[in-house]
């Protein structure tokens, strides 16, 4: 199977269950005509996977795209520590949405499906201390929200409803059911 992003935690994920991936993923421009911000996330994560789908015609390629959304405003990956700083101090105390959208394409055997699991996670109060330490880390400067759940912005968590893995990058599960539902055995997208 060929993992369409360079996203070391989708990596994980996927490995973690056995698959064996290829990585192999195109810069492409991360827009989307699409009005509503899950169908723009379904939209993006399809034209990733796409892009390497189309050199790849008989492998299985999937991929995700995952979005912060807080106050109908999608937050990307911060450009700058000023940035993150701004992204940090608008979730602090509050609950946001995190969409993370995936897709899966076999140009060969005509599957191409794409799916969306939305989870809440609600955050404490972060003093500015906290913001400041955080971002010395590195770690937020290339998560969408600008913080990982699932390493040193995990301080920042006071509860999500939701999918775990979904807000790290890729919804494990929802796929694995995706794949039963569709009756494609999980052999053939090369499992060890």
């Amino acid at each position: 199977m060929i993992l369409a992003s360079k996203s070391p935690r989708r990596k994980e994920i996927l490995a973690q269950l056995g698959f064996q991936l290829q990585i192999k993923s195109k810069d492409i421009e991360e827009i989307s005509d699409k009005v509503e911000i899950v169908e723009q996330i379904k939209d993006i994560s399809l034209k990733k996977v796409m892009a390497v789908a189309v050199e790849n015609p008989k492998e299985f390629v999937v991929g995700a795209d995952t979005v912060v959304v807080i106050d109908g405003k999608i937050l990307g990956k911060p450009k700058s520590e000023m940035d993150a700083e701004k992204m940090l101090k608008s979730l602090s105390g509050k609950s946001h949405e995190v969409i993370t959208a995936y897709t899966l394409i076999n140009l060969e055997k005509n599957i191409k499906i794409t799916n969306s699991v939305e989870s809440t996670v609600y955050f404490k109060q972060i003093s500015d201390e906290e913001i400041e330490w955080y971002i010395k880390s590195g770690e937020p400067m290339d998560k969408a929200g600008a913080y990982g759940i699932q390493g040193l912005g995990s301080i920042f968590v006071d509860k999500i409803d939701g999918d775990f893995f979904a807000i790290m990058g890729f919804p494990i599960n929802h796929f694995i059911k995706t794949l039963n539902n569709l009756k494609i055995p999980i052999e053939s997208l090369n499992k060890i």
